[in-house]
C-alpha cells in the first residue's frame, strides 16, 4: 500500500503547489482563466490504482477538465465578486441527471421536498436562530453537521422522510460538499424580515426557496446568481455545457455502483481552484509578502511532513489526517510567533461575530464561514503545539508536535526569510503584530491553508477506495473551536444522528 500512499501525497501536493506557484508568479497582475492551466495539468495526471474505482477518479478529472474548458470558452476573466460561486454549478446539474436517469431517486427527492413543506416549525426555529446569531460563528454551508448549518437542518428533515437510506444520504450529501446551489439557510428570511415582512410570511418564503433548490436546482442556481448581480459569464450556458460534458461520466459512475452521495460531491469539490483559489481575489490578497509567505511555508510544512511519514502510514485516512493536521500546526505556530494563540483569536472573532450580527442583520449567509474554518484549524493546531511545548518543557531543541503519532516538521517556517523577518514589513523596532495581521487576512480566506486542493484530492482517492460509502458530510464531531472555548452549542449538533 506504500505505492498508494505515495500516489496520494504526490497528487495532493502537486495540486497545492500548482496553486501556490501560480499565485506567487501572478500575484498583483490581472487574472485570466488561462492562469489556472497549471492546476488542470496536474489533475489530468491523476489515475486510479488497481484498488481504486476508475469511475470515481473520472468524476474528479472530467469535472475539472469540463470546468476549465467551459469557463475558457465563456469568458476571459472573472471578477472577484463572482469567483466564490464557480464551485456551485456542478451539483445542481448532477442532481437533475440522477433524477432523469433514476425515477426511484426522483420519487425520493419529491418526497423529501414534500417533507420540507411540512417542516415549518423546524425551519422557522433554525432561521430565527441564524438571523439572531444564536449559534455563534457557524458554517452555513458546512461540510459537517455543526449547529446552524444548512446540512444540520436538512439532516433532521430527511430523517423523517420515508425513502431508502441511500437516497437520504445522497440528498444530505448534495447540500454538504455537493453545495447544491449557492443558497444558505436563512438568507431569504433575514432579508425579508429587515424589509418589513411578517415573521410568518418570511418563514413561508424561506421554505419556498429551500424547496426550489431541490425542485429546480439548475434554474434556482441561475436565479440566485441573477439576484447576486453575477456578470462574469452566462451561468445558464455554463450549466448546460457542463451537463453535455459530464453526463456520460455520471452515468458510468452510476453503472459502477458509486454511491449517489459521492457522485454528487466529488465533481464539485475539486473545481474551486480554477477561478476561485487561483483568481483575481487571491492575486490581490497575496500582493502582501507576508500573506504569501504564510501560504508558502504552510505548504512546505505539509509537504515535508507527509513525505517523511510515507513509510509508516497504516491506512489512507492517516494521510488525510496528517495533511490537515500538519497545516493546522503550521498556522498555529506562526500565530504563536507573535504571541497569539488559538484561544485568544477564537475569543476575539467570536466577540466580533456578535457585534457584526447587530451591525449587519442581513449579512450574507456565508459571511463567517471561513472565520469558522480558520478558528477550527488553529484550535486543532493549538492542541498539538501545546502538547509539544509541554513535552519540550524548558529544554532546548526543536518543537515537534505530533498528529496521529507522526511528527510535524516545522522547520520550513524557520527557513522562510519573510516570516522570520517581520521587521522588514512595518516599523522595524515594533514588528510584533505583522504575522498576526496577515493571518487575519487569511482568516477570511484560509482555503490554501486548510488546504482545500489537498483535501479534495485526498478525499477523491479515499472515496475511490470506498465508492459505496457516502463520504460527505463528515460523520464526526468537528471539535468546533467556538463551541469548545466560548459557546455552548454541542447539544444542537447532528453528527451522531447523521443519516
Amino acid at each position: 500500500m506504500v505505492e498508494l500512499y505515495e500516489k496520494m501525497v504526490q497528487e495532493a501536493m502537486m495540486a497545492q503547489k500548482a496553486d501556490v506557484e501560480t499565485i506567487k508568479n501572478k500575484r498583483g497582475t490581472q487574472f485570466r482563466i488561462k492562469d489556472t492551466k497549471a492546476y488542470l495539468d496536474v489533475v489530468e495526471k491523476m489515475e486510479a490504482t488497481a484498488e481504486q474505482s476508475e469511475s470515481v477518479i473520472n468524476l474528479h478529472v472530467d469535472s475539472v477538465k469540463a470546468h476549465y474548458h467551459i469557463l475558457d470558452s465563456l469568458t476571459d476573466t472573472i471578477r472577484p465578486e463572482d469567483d466564490p460561486f464557480v464551485e456551485h454549478y456542478q451539483t445542481p446539474v448532477i442532481l437533475e441527471i440522477l433524477c432523469d436517469e433514476d425515477p426511484e431517486f426522483e420519487k425520493s427527492l419529491n418526497k423529501f421536498i414534500e417533507a420540507i413543506g411540512k417542516a415549518e416549525a423546524l425551519i422557522g426555529k433554525e432561521v430565527v436562530r441564524r438571523y439572531g446569531g444564536f449559534y455563534g460563528p457557524t458554517c452555513v454551508v458546512d461540510f459537517a453537521l455543526m449547529p446552524g448549518s444548512t446540512s444540520n437542518t436538512i439532516n433532521r428533515i430527511v430523517k423523517t422522510t420515508d425513502i431508502p437510506e441511500n437516497h437520504k444520504q445522497a440528498i444530505l450529501a448534495a447540500k454538504s460538499w455537493g453545495m447544491n446551489t449557492s443558497y444558505g439557510i436563512g438568507e431569504v428570511f433575514a432579508n425579508e424580515i429587515e424589509e418589513g415582512t411578517t415573521v410568518a410570511q418570511a418563514v413561508e418564503n424561506e421554505i419556498a426557496e429551500i424547496k426550489n433548490i431541490y425542485q429546480n436546482p439548475v434554474e434556482a442556481q441561475a436565479e440566485l446568481m441573477d439576484g447576486a448581480g453575477h456578470t462574469s459569464f452566462d451561468v445558464r450556458k455554463y450549466m448546460s455545457q457542463y451537463r453535455d460534458k459530464m453526463e456520460n461520466t455520471i452515468k458510468a459512475a452510476m453503472d459502477d455502483d458509486v454511491h449517489y452521495g459521492n457522485i454528487l460531491t466529488v465533481p464539485a469539490y475539486c473545481v474551486g481552484d480554477i477561478s476561485h483559489h487561483i483568481a483575481q481575489s487571491t492575486f490581490n490578497m497575496c500582493k502582501d509578502d507576508v500573506t504569501m509567505a504564510i501560504i508558502e511555508a504552510t505548504t512546505e510544512v505539509m509537504d515535508s511532513t507527509l513525505k517523511k511519514a510515507l513509510p509508516n502510514f497504516k491506512n489512507e485516512h492517516e494521510v488525510l489526517a496528517l495533511a490537515t493536521g500538519s497545516s493546522a500546526c503550521a498556522v498555529e505556530y506562526i500565530l504563536e510567533l507573535d504571541g497569539f494563540n488559538a484561544p485568544t483569536v477564537v475569543d476575539l472573532l467570536t466577540q466580533r461575530f456578535h457585534n457584526y450580527v447587530q451591525l449587519y442583520p442581513t449579512r450574507g449567509a456565508a459571511a463567517e464561514l471561513h472565520n469558522s474554518d480558520f478558528m477550527d484549524m488553529i484550535y486543532r493546531g493549538w492542541g498539538h503545539i501545546d502538547q509539544a511545548r509541554k513535552v519540550l518543557n524548558g529544554s532546548s531543541g526543536a518543537l515537534k508536535p505530533k498528529v496521529a503519532g507522526f511528527e510535524v516538521d516545522l522547520e520550513p517556517i524557520h527557513q522562510n526569510e519573510v516570516i522570520m523577518n517581520p521587521q522588514r514589513y512595518t516599523y522595524p523596532a515594533c514588528a510584533i503584530t505583522v504575522r498576526f495581521s496577515s493571518l487575519m487576512r487569511l482568516a477570511d480566506y484560509p482555503c490554501l491553508l486548510t488546504s482545500e486542493p489537498v483535501t479534495a484530492t485526498l478525499m477523491t482517492n479515499i472515496i475511490a477506495l470506498h465508492k459505496e460509502s457516502p463520504a460527505s458530510p463528515a460523520r464526526t464531531c468537528k471539535n468546533c473551536a467556538a463551541a469548545t472555548l466560548v459557546d455552548f452549542r454541542h447539544n444542537h449538533c447532528q453528527w451522531r444522528e447523521a443519516v
